[in-house]
């Protein structure tokens, strides 16, 4: 098969969107198949675009990626672009996906996860991995997912959206958590435990350019997550961080945390999550694969946090560690992705 891979982007994920795209491409090639990764917003900034010599050469916009304890400088990268404009999608993009099977989204955040570009892949008629625009804007925002959730009977943390600082100020209950309402790996993120720390939080959170953030009590526990892969879910992954909670810094960098896969519970508490991980992607309208995010509670309650239409794909990643205990090789995992992304086009 032909297939681009879209990595990058202007989100501030965008570090481990490379990374997860690189992966991605040396995966399917390793495969066989002709692969052309690209920086969804740079694109292809040249005067002469020879799709099929790309496909050919299995042509990569960057041989690395590094993955450090803070995000890129998206304004650095914005400057550097050659036509200066703001428009999310690069020089040449459409263009070359025209010339593949499909393409697959190893983007995370923004423009390339809340529905945009999968909403201008369909009017174009491209198809691409992954949750359509509705499944995909209903899981990037963390207040509509809560309210989804709460309509299914699927137990999530009690929770609120504000839309400024001054609103959020009616907020009574903690410990809580302040998160930006559509955000992605913990990005803003905190764990606060009184008000002066929740005045703090909240600012930062709408640091991030949000409109509104999401506060929700906090829920003390173990911390999972669930992959579900076409129709079936994965085995449960227990995340423990050596220090504080699962965020950006612990989340990619290695050995900030162990993940452990089976996870040391009952089958009873793995059958729980696999179902309301399984009844999350229902709910939400997910298509082909994504992941779940649980907290398990003393009184063994699974409160989910939040969905991921387009988990992460890197070597720390947690979907690839489910699925190796399930048999499935990272190659394959990838190799299956478009498998049940494609099926949805043969509906």
């Amino acid at each position: 098969m032909r297939i681009v891979v879209l990595a990058g982007g202007t989100s501030t994920e965008r570090d481990v969107s490379v990374s997860s795209g690189l992966l991605v491409s040396a995966a399917l090639r390793e495969k066989g198949h002709e692969v052309v990764l690209l920086d969804v917003f740079t694109g292809y900034e040249q005067d002469i675009c020879d799709v099929n010599a790309l496909f050919k050469q299995n042509y990569s916009f960057t041989d690395s990626a590094k993955v450090g304890e803070t995000i890129s400088d998206i304004d650095e990268i914005k400057e550097k672009r050659r036509d200066k404009s703001g428009r999310f999608i690069g020089e040449n993009i459409i263009d070359i996906c025209s010339f593949a099977d499909i393409t697959f989204f190893a983007l995370h955040g923004g423009e390339g996860e809340n529905g945009q570009l999968q909403a201008a892949f369909d009017l174009l008629g491209l198809k691409y991995t992954g949750s359509g625009y509705l499944g995909s804007a209903l899981a990037m925002n963390k207040g509509l997912t809560k309210s989804v959730l709460i309509q299914n009977k699927v137990l999530t943390p009690r929770g609120e959206i504000f839309k400024n600082e001054a609103d959020a100020e009616s907020w009574k209950i903690f410990p809580c958590v302040v998160k930006p309402c559509s955000g992605g790996s913990s990005v803003g993120i905190t764990i606060v435990e009184t008000r002066e720390e929740f005045k703090q939080s909240v600012k930062e959170a709408f640091s991030y350019g949000e409109s509104e953030v999401v506060v929700e009590q906090y829920v003390k526990g173990r911390e999972f997550a669930v992959g579900v892969l076409g129709d079936r879910a994965l085995p449960p992954i227990e995340i423990i961080p050596k220090t504080g909670f699962y965020d950006y810094k612990t989340k990619y960098q290695a050995g900030a945390a162990i993940e452990q896969c089976p996870a040391d519970i009952t089958p009873e508490q793995d059958r729980a999550m696999r179902d309301a991980a399984f009844a999350t992607f229902k709910a939400l309208h997910l298509e082909s694969y994504a992941r779940m995010d649980f907290i398990l509670d003393k009184g063994n309650n699974a409160y989910c946090l939040e969905a991921n239409t387009l988990p992460g794909m890197t070597p720390t990643s947690l979907l690839p560690q489910e699925a190796a205990v399930e048999g499935i090789s990272y190659a394959d995992l990838c190799e299956l992705i478009i498998k049940y992304s494609l099926e949805k086009y043969n509906k």
